[in-house]
C-alpha cells in the first residue's frame, strides 16, 4: 500500500521544514494528534524515536516512530513497525516561486504472514487514508505559513 499527497504552501522551505520536524508541537497544529513524546534527548535528527497518538478511525492509536533520513531543509523520513507492517513516511520539501512544496507519501509493507492477509483489507482504507494525509498537510501548511508571517 502507498499513498501520495502533496500541497503548495506560500513559505520559505526552510520554515516549512522546520514546521514539518517539529514533532513535539505536532499536537499544537495538527488536530489529530493527541500527543508527540520525544523518546530521545535533544534535537530531531537520525535516531531520534518519539511515540505519536492520534484519532485513527474513532480511535486513539499510538506509534513509536524513528527518524531514518533527516536532509536539511529537504528530506524527512520516518519509520515504524507495527502489528506486522513496516511503515514509512516519507516527506519532501521542494522549492516553488511562491514558496514550497510539501509532498508525502506513506507506505506500508507487511512483513508477516497475518499482516500479508489483512492488507488486502487495508486496501478499503486507502481512500480514509489519503484523506487524513490530505488534512495533515492541509493543517501543516496553515502553520507554516503563519510562522512565514511571524
Amino acid at each position: 500500500m502507498q499513498v501520495s499527497v502533496e500541497t503548495e504552501i506560500a513559505a520559505p522551505p526552510d520554515v516549512v521544514f522546520a514546521t514539518m520536524t517539529d514533532v513535539a508541537r505536532w499536537p499544537d497544529f495538527i488536530g489529530e494528534v493527541e500527543r508527540a513524546e520525544l523518546l530521545t534527548d535533544g534535537p530531531v535528527r537520525v535516531g531520534t524515536r518519539f511515540r505519536e497518538t492520534r484519532q485513527m478511525f474513532g480511535r486513539s492509536a499510538s506509534e513509536e516512530m524513528t527518524v531514518a533520513e533527516l536532509e536539511l531543509p529537504r528530506r524527512f523520513v520516518l519509520t515504524a513497525e507495527s502489528h506486522g507492517t513496516r511503515y514509512i513516511a516519507t516527506h519532501e520539501v521542494t522549492p516553488t516561486p511562491k514558496g514550497a512544496r510539501l509532498a508525502l507519501t506513506f507506505a506500508g509493507t507487511p512483513v508477516t504472514v497475518a499482516a500479508r492477509l489483512f492488507s488486502m483489507i487495508g486496501l478499503l482504507f486507502m481512500g480514509s487514508v489519503r484523506r487524513k494525509l490530505e488534512g495533515d498537510l492541509a493543517q501543516v501548511k496553515v502553520e507554516a505559513e503563519r510562522r512565514a508571517q511571524a
